[in-house]
């Protein structure tokens, strides 16, 4: 957990460079409102968590690796993990009226997208895997997502095991 906090206040250095992505920002400072909503429920704070940490994580790797990436790039990685959360709530919600077996397959189907699909290849998996390995979290994703990439395997998946 004190990686994850200190993760997240070295990366809100690093924003400071991504003010040029307004998309990224956009999804940011929403994702830090709801957190800071005194009338927020739990769920909601711990799903807004999660965005916040997953964009930090992906500007730090950025930072961390030296890399070259444009507007495009973090915006489409915010908008996807944006919709792929919301989709994956809402899919959660149909689930649930039909079986808890198709909740289950749901829940693995967004996990499954989001680990097979990795944005970096980073080795670190106690970071990167400390949403999954956390039963309590209503978001068990990887940090080191491709979301572009999960988000269209999910989606493509969920409309057979909502049959």
């Amino acid at each position: 957990m004190k990686k994850i906090i200190m993760t997240v206040l070295v990366s809100v250095l690093a924003l400071g460079s991504l003010q040029a992505q307004s998309l990224y920002k956009k999804v940011f400072d929403n994702a830090v409102a709801v957190v800071n909503d005194a009338a927020a429920n739990d769920q909601q704070i711990q799903v807004n968590q999660f965005k916040i940490t997953a964009l930090n994580y992906i500007s730090n790797q950025v930072t961390k690796r030296k890399e070259e990436k444009n507007a495009y790039f973090y915006d489409s990685q915010a908008v996807n993990m944006a919709s792929f959360i919301t989709d994956f709530e809402t899919n959660i919600i149909k689930a649930r009226a039909i079986s808890t077996e198709k909740r289950l397959a749901v829940i693995a189907c967004y996990r499954d997208a989001s680990l097979q699909n990795p944005l970096f290849g980073d080795q670190d998996k106690e970071t990167t895997l400390v949403y999954v390995n956390d039963k309590q979290t209503y978001t068990p994703f990887s940090l080191d997502t491709n979301w572009e990439k999960a988000y269209d395997q999910a989606s493509a998946k969920i409309k057979e095991i909502l049959k």
